[in-house]
């Protein structure tokens, strides 16, 4: 009987526990599964934990709301952990306890809303006071600037006035009236300086004062902008930038595109001027062709002329050889014997000149010697009878 009631038992815990018919793979899946939902759930209930804390102490009339809501979630833990001691209950009224435990999506949505305001407060207060932080140390930063070239520019002056200035030469000492005229000068130039920044100071406090009247006139007329104005004006403001941001990404890819633009641009006007010098270049070439070409047919008009004339010239002579008739040797040889005779007489005849123009020589030599004589003859006469 006990057996049976523990063969009993163990067959009912199989049933009851899904986890037996998985596998390794699958329990590791189902593990990491529920590794990253108590994660999830971990950071859910940080930020609700938050959310608390920042809520009770501010509001007072919700607050019995949220100690109910977390009493009554406390109370629903401690039943749901009383009752995991008993493993028979049923599988439905466990899922009902953990819908009823759980927040809903709309609970969640205005806790993040809430948290996500929160913070982008937090981060605009962090940025006012870090710019305060950094114009106060801008200021710090400035006034020691300016302090150090003040001082700079004392201690040169000083310098040049008293210490190099004021020395005697010949007792090579300070003079005490320069160096007492100099600091005099120094703090009468600073109780003016003074009397100038107190002025500036009062003036400046009577400006506060005109803008405060201002300020609590508006605020009695209803002039004055509220947060939800700022607010109002922020949106308009976030929606003008993005606007902007919109136009500008507009304008560059309108650069960009006129950037290619003028890029094809220039390419198409590089070709075109390169088929424009081509174009030029073939006009002339056209030109001179066309040139070459009336002349070639002025050559060839002239030349079918001579042409013309050849073979009239040809036929004319084809003509005459067709029509010659050989001459008899005899006749050929009686022609050859009068030609080396007058050959031999053509000799004869140059032999004959080549003897008169010797001859002729003879006599024009002999003449310019009978005229030089004579004109030597009367001067040597002269100088006798001198």
């Amino acid at each position: 009987m006990e057996d049976s009631l523990q063969s009993a038992d163990t067959s009912m815990d199989t049933a009851d526990d899904p986890l037996a018919d998985l596998s390794d793979e699958q329990l590791y899946q189902l593990v990491e599964e529920t590794i990253r939902a108590n994660q999830v759930l971990e950071a859910e209930t940080r930020m609700f934990e938050k959310f608390l804390r920042r809520v009770e102490p501010k509001d007072a009339s919700t607050s019995g709301g949220h100690t109910s809501f977390t009493s009554s979630m406390g109370h629903s833990l401690r039943d749901d952990t009383g009752r995991m001691g008993n493993r028979k209950r049923s599988k439905s009224r466990s899922s009902n306890m953990d819908r009823s435990l759980k927040l809903s999506a709309e609970q969640k949505c205005d806790i993040a809303q809430r948290e996500i305001e929160e913070l982008r407060e937090e981060i605009e207060k962090l940025k006012e006071e870090s710019e305060k932080v950094l114009d106060t140390y801008k200021a710090i930063m400035e006034e020691a600037d300016m302090r150090l070239a003040e001082t700079k520019k004392e201690s040169y002056e000083f310098e040049r006035d008293i210490v190099k200035g004021s020395v005697n030469n010949r007792t090579a000492r300070v003079i005490a009236e320069k160096v007492m005229r100099y600091f005099d000068d120094r703090l009468r130039a600073r109780d003016t300086l003074i009397e100038k920044l107190r002025l500036k100071n009062s003036t400046l406090k009577v400006q506060k004062k005109k803008l405060h009247l201002q300020l609590k006139q508006k605020e009695e007329m209803g002039e004055v902008l509220h947060e939800v104005d700022f607010n109002q004006l922020k949106i308009e403001n976030q929606q003008y930038l993005e606007r902007i941001d919109e136009r500008n990404q507009d304008l560059l890819r309108l650069k960009l595109m006129a950037g290619n633009t003028l890029q094809v641009l220039n390419t198409y006007k590089k070709k075109l001027n390169t088929l424009t010098m081509e174009s030029e270049r073939l006009g002339s070439e056209i030109l001179s062709r066309n040139d070459l070409l009336t002349k070639i047919d002025a050559e060839t008009s002239f030349v079918e002329v001579e042409r013309a004339k050849a073979e009239k010239i040809n036929r004319k002579l084809r003509q005459q050889l067709a029509d010659y008739r050989v001459p008899d040797v005899m006749h050929y040889v009686q022609e050859k014997a009068d030609l080396y005779e007058l050959q031999k007489k053509v000799k004869s005849w140059e032999r004959k000149v080549e003897i008169a123009d010797m001859a002729l020589k003879t006599h024009r030599k002999t003449w310019r010697q009978m005229q030089y004589g004579s004109q030597v003859q009367p001067q040597w006469q002269l100088m006798q009878a001198a």
